[in-house]
């Protein structure tokens, strides 16, 4: 499932022209694109689908969201580590730890 998940802006640079942000989601940073909100800023928050921040919204908002969403499991579907889901759905033991910080410019 691909959810549209809140994250906090925490660092913005510029990709072959393309604004970028750095957003934190609980501790698990991602790279992702600001095409459609360049407007952000540091300590905003915003929701991302796919890789792309589609809006600006309150941190009380983005805290509910992800609290529902943590209550409902699908956090940890998300972001957890592909490899371990996969094993976890063929009941077989985790092939390796999860790596939970993801770099700018590496694959997302």
């Amino acid at each position: 499932m691909c959810l549209a998940i809140p994250g906090k802006v925490i660092g913005l640079h510029e990709q072959d022209g393309t604004p970028m942000a750095i957003v934190d989601f609980g501790g698990v940073r991602k790279n992702v694109c600001l095409m459609y909100t360049p407007e952000v800023a540091p300590g905003d928050y915003v929701i991302v689908h796919v890789g792309f921040a589609i809006q600006r919204l309150d941190e009380e908002s983005a805290r509910r969201t992800l609290a529902e969403f943590e209550h409902l499991g699908m956090l940890s579907e998300e972001f957890g580590d592909g490899f371990a889901t996969a094993a976890r759905q063929a009941r077989l033991p985790n092939p390796e730890p999860a790596a939970h910080h993801e770099q700018p410019g590496s694959a997302s």
